[in-house]
């Protein structure tokens, strides 16, 4: 039977934040961003976890409409090489150009701590992919993706 790790083990939150309705944190869509890693969760009586790695994030937008600029809210849209969800959406966030800056840096960080360079970003996608997105193939899971076929097309 496996232990659970001691609290000290555990990252702190380095930030967190709720989908806001008029402003107001009234949603039962939470955000939060631990050391390494980004957790959404959405839902009251069933909840849906989605943890995204930093270092698999690879461009960050914002997106603030004239009813979002009024109650202060914005949306980030990360888009990631995450198999499960390449296109994560951070709906009406408070303060959403200082949270982007925020995650852009920490995504760098993350970057250079676990060695990632843009070799292995470049090169990793392939036409035909989610929401125009590129289908991203990785089936050993090691985080390089796989070749799916001559000159890696």
């Amino acid at each position: 039977m496996s232990q659970m790790p001691p609290m000290a083990d555990i990252p702190a939150v380095l930030w967190r934040d709720r989908k806001r309705v008029l402003g107001m944190p009234i949603s039962f869509t939470r955000y939060e961003i631990y050391g390494d890693r980004l957790i959404a969760r959405q839902g009251l009586l069933r909840t849906e976890t989605n943890e995204t790695l930093l270092y698999r994030i690879l461009d960050i937008k914002l997106i603030c409409t004239l009813g979002q600029k009024i109650f202060g809210v914005g949306t980030l849209t990360l888009y990631c090489t995450d198999q499960s969800h390449p296109t994560l959406r951070m709906h009406n966030i408070k303060n959403p150009e200082r949270v982007r800056r925020f995650l852009s840096d920490l995504v760098e960080n993350e970057r250079r701590a676990k060695g990632a360079t843009s070799r292995e970003v470049y090169g990793m996608f392939r036409h035909g992919g989610h929401e125009g997105r590129p289908h991203i193939v990785d089936a050993d899971g090691d985080g390089v993706p796989d070749d799916t076929g001559p000159c890696g097309m």
